[in-house]
């Protein structure tokens, strides 16, 4: 990802890198609420204008990668194949992901991605702005639904099925994984589950 790029640009991502890391650790080892800026900027060895020249708040250490990937499923829908449902493009993407072990989909057993899902669980700001995620990607695939002809009620339906069913297998998928399942043992049982969920949908959606 950094080939082609100049000094200065790798530096600012491997300093972003950083950020994360050693915020992430420090989360998991003593509490979100726990931590200051300061402290994550000493850990990091920067200074604490430094983080905030990254990233605007505390909670944006947690979410950063998430923001990264809000308008993803919007796009999946958007970009879908002419003639595919909505319901099987995201069915195709989510068991894409499974198969990757990707945490945008509840299937990363590493350390690192389990300590964020347990403190975001954990912490009651931390949900609050989880569920802002939520909302904006709502928005985001509701609009997409809008701009393809339909109603805006019926697009808000349609989106709280396809979020709510996403969501529910993502939900399994941790629970199992912070329950000390490795990934690799949840994954047969998440495609089945997906085939399950998504089948249903597609039946509801296209009755």
């Amino acid at each position: 990802m950094t080939e082609g790029m100049g000094l200065r640009e790798r530096k600012k991502i491997e300093t972003r890198r950083r950020l994360l890391a050693q915020a992430t650790k420090l989360f998991a080892d003593r509490g979100f609420d726990q931590v200051s800026v300061a402290e994550i900027a000493e850990a990091a060895d920067v200074s604490k204008m430094t983080v905030f020249n990254y990233f605007d708040s505390k909670e944006d250490l947690v979410f950063a990668p998430m923001e990264e990937h809000i308008g993803d499923t919007a796009q999946i829908v958007r970009d879908r194949a002419p003639g595919e449902s909505a319901v099987a493009a995201l069915r195709r993407q989510f068991l894409e992901a499974v198969e990757r072990r990707d945490a945008s989909v509840g299937m990363c057993d590493s350390p690192v991605a389990l300590g964020l899902v347990r403190l975001i669980q954990e912490t009651p700001s931390l949900l609050t702005r989880a569920h802002a995620f939520f909302v904006r990607t709502f928005d985001q695939l509701t609009d997409v639904l809008i701009e393809e002809g339909e109603e805006p009620v019926i697009a808000r339906v349609v989106a709280s099925q396809l979020l709510g069913t996403r969501n529910a297998l993502l939900t399994e998928n941790h629970r199992r994984l912070l329950a000390g399942e490795s990934a690799d043992a949840v994954a047969a049982d998440a495609v089945v589950l997906a085939g399950r969920g998504f089948d249903l949908l597609e039946k509801g959606l296209l009755a």
